[in-house]
């Protein structure tokens, strides 16, 4: 019997770069579309600068542009097949449709690929591309090349003026009577800055906890709790995206883990806590104890399954230790960040518990919920926290679990000014 060995594809040698100078994009699919103008060449060193900060670029070229620059060039500095012409495949809707990507940039922008964006044209794979995206509302974001002459034709400035509260532009350089598209540099600022890159948190070394834990009664039957780790995912996606370096200490929750983070999966308690103090060994700038640690975990684990013929069984709990109140025992002066989650209380109760937890921890900040809400349990995809530090207290309203990540983000960012 011949066995066939499974060939693992290898990844295209360009992505080597990927995440080279940063983490922000990571994990965001960026379609670039090249428009035929002879600033093409520069679309290479722009989709290069983008994966280094570690987005995944793929290229649309317009007929044009093939004549200019051969379409393995494209695919060379990207390591993605390049696409020159639509097919029974529908890469246009691949590409735009609804979610599909995160952002669409043209760069080098034409007047003629402006005006058929303008006016619904689609008759190249460029403007078939934009047609999509701009009706599946993903960002465009448009970097304009041409003679002045054409940049003042009032046609031109009718079609920018359609656009410009539907689309972003980035404006032209008028150099030697052509307003040539910004620098690939500048392109990659803007992009940062549109996915939350952030001065305050850029390479800062944050280490987070999420998710929840498992204690075993048994090989078979354990203690948990219903967390997902969906709050604490999306804040460390936030915090990547400023440019900080997140090490994420993660319980089995329901959340695909964040990418760009250095994961480390646990499972008990104990693990984590082991983990972090080993972690911790190194310096952070920031701690963030989102984890849904279980509070009560069984004196004695049995190492066999306990046999199920009684009628009632005592399991003796013992109460887990809090590895918040050990976080500034291990590094003094890290701004530490504590989750408090509670059920049933008034506004002022929760406050109240969380300035107590905030004492007791020698914690920064508490962000503090009430998951025993009617309101909450209907849909948990949303939530409202109330974040808590020595001065004041912030309310973020009901809203999903990804615009309160943005809001703890930034509170974080104001803290450490």
């Amino acid at each position: 019997m011949v066995v066939k060995k499974k060939i693992k594809k290898k990844d295209h040698p360009s992505l080597d770069i990927v995440s080279s100078h940063g983490v922000e994009l990571t994990g965001k699919k960026i379609v670039l579309c090249v428009a035929g103008s002879v600033a093409a060449y520069k679309a290479i060193e722009l989709a290069r600068l983008l994966m280094r900060h570690g987005a995944d670029v793929k290229c649309v070229t317009s007929n044009a542009v093939t004549k200019l620059i051969q379409p393995e060039y494209f695919k060379w500095a990207t390591g993605n097949d390049v696409i020159t012409k639509l097919t029974g495949e529908l890469e246009h809707i691949r590409l735009a449709d609804y979610n599909q990507s995160d952002l669409i940039v043209v760069y080098p922008a034409t007047a003629n690929t402006l005006g058929k964006l303008a006016n619904g044209i689609d008759d190249t794979p460029v403007s078939t591309v934009l047609t999509v995206g701009f009706g599946s509302k993903i960002p465009i974001l448009m970097c304009l090349a041409m003679h002045v002459s054409m940049y003042e034709n009032s046609a031109v400035k009718k079609n920018i003026k359609f656009l410009k509260n539907k689309i972003q532009f980035l404006s032209p350089k008028m150099i030697e009577g052509k307003a040539k598209s910004p620098e690939p540099e500048d392109v990659l600022e803007n992009v940062l800055k549109k996915f939350g890159s952030s001065s305050l948190l850029k390479n800062k070394k944050i280490l987070m906890t999420a998710g929840p834990t498992i204690e075993q009664i048994d090989p078979i039957r354990a203690i948990t709790n219903q967390s997902s780790g969906k709050t604490g995912v999306s804040l460390a996606s936030e915090l990547i995206s400023a440019g900080a370096k997140v090490t994420f200490v993660y319980g089995p929750g329901r959340e695909k883990p964040p990418k760009g983070a250095k994961i480390i999966n646990v499972l008990s308690s104990k693990e984590m806590h082991v983990t972090v103090k080993s972690e911790l060994k190194k310096k952070f700038d920031i701690v963030i104890m989102a984890a849904a640690i279980v509070d009560y975990i069984p004196t004695v684990q049995s190492k066999k399954k306990i046999k199920s013929f009684k009628s009632t069984m005592n399991i003796s709990l013992k109460k887990a230790p809090k590895i918040i109140d050990e976080i500034k025992k291990y590094q003094k002066n890290v701004f530490l960040v504590g989750f408090k989650a509670e059920t049933n209380l008034t506004k002022s109760q929760l406050i109240k518990s969380a300035e107590k937890k905030l004492r007791e921890s020698s914690a920064d900040m508490i962000i503090a919920n009430d998951i025993g809400l009617i309101r909450y349990k209907k849909n948990p995809q949303n939530n409202q926290v109330i974040i808590v530090d020595s001065k004041k207290n912030f309310v973020s309203g009901w809203m999903n679990k990804e615009k309160i990540a943005k809001i703890i983000r930034k509170q974080i960012e104001v803290k450490i000014k």
